[in-house]
């Protein structure tokens, strides 16, 4: 900030003179000759007055500034975040920036950069949220708890006859986001799902007959005579590459007489 003690000038009144050796410009300019008939103009800060334009004799420079004009003061300034402001919202506090002598104050400007949370992605006013259950719960209902981010706890419900298919999406209205400056209008929470099914050999033989008594009918296949039997099993997509590569490596070794090198032509 400016210094309160000089009122911005360094030093005492009518003891600040307009340095001699810049003329007030605070550089100067050298000429060198690099060649005959070629000259270089080079440009620096004055070393007299530091840059300034100006001299004070140090008996009579501030001594709450030492002459720079300028002091460096702690100011602790105040953020307000109002809800439902969104990541890289600016917030301007007008004149708070640094201080010269004859200029106006800057401005001090707050970019908000907003933490992702572990459990919700924001999109706008809208939450998101996964939201994994398990095979019966998808078919026969369930009750779950979403704890929010003001700490309560909401309590989802399916009704009754409802099934929720893996990859559905349901939202629950005026439980995201706050709108901006518009407080009691919120946005929605928005759930994904993910129906969790039984890993291999969890289903004991003797309950697949009562699911399938209660699950709808399997879609009856015709098959052709001179169809040909397949086994399915897992997937690694790391094997396809390893079986390129060791065709590849076939390939080479099987080539006769190593790589065919090309000969100039002759005439």
């Amino acid at each position: 900030v400016v210094c309160d003690k000089c009122e911005g000038r360094g030093g005492k009144k009518g003891a600040v003179s307009k340095c001699t050796t810049c003329n007030g410009s605070g550089f100067v300019v050298r000429i060198n000759q690099i060649a005959p008939g070629m000259i270089q103009q080079i440009r620096s800060h004055c070393s007299d007055c530091d840059g300034q334009g100006e001299k004070i004799n140090a008996k009579d420079k501030c001594k709450s500034c030492d002459g720079k004009k300028i002091v460096r003061e702690r100011k602790i300034i105040e953020v307000h975040i109002d809800k439902g402001m969104e990541d890289g919202k600016k917030i301007t506090f007008s004149g708070e920036g640094d201080q010269e002598p004859g200029l106006q104050p800057g401005d001090i400007i707050v970019v908000l950069d907003e933490k992702e949370n572990a459990t919700f992605k924001r999109d706008k006013t809208d939450l998101h949220v996964k939201m994994q259950i398990t095979l019966t719960e998808a078919l026969c209902g369930f009750h779950k708890v979403i704890k929010t981010l003001d700490n309560r706890q909401l309590v989802v419900t399916t009704l009754p006859g409802e099934i929720i298919k893996p990859g559905d999406i349901k939202c629950i209205l005026n439980e995201g986001m706050p709108v901006y400056r518009n407080p009691l209008e919120k946005g929605r929470l928005v759930l994904h799902f993910d129906v969790k099914f039984p890993d291999k050999n969890e289903l004991k033989q003797e309950n697949l007959a009562k699911l399938e008594a209660v699950l709808p009918e399997r879609t009856k296949v015709h098959v052709p005579m001179n169809a040909e039997e397949c086994v399915l099993v897992e997937y690694d997509p790391r094997q396809s590459q390893r079986a390129h590569r060791h065709e590849m490596y076939d390939d080479e070794s099987g080539h006769q007489g190593g790589p065919t090198q090309v000969n100039c032509a002759t005439h």
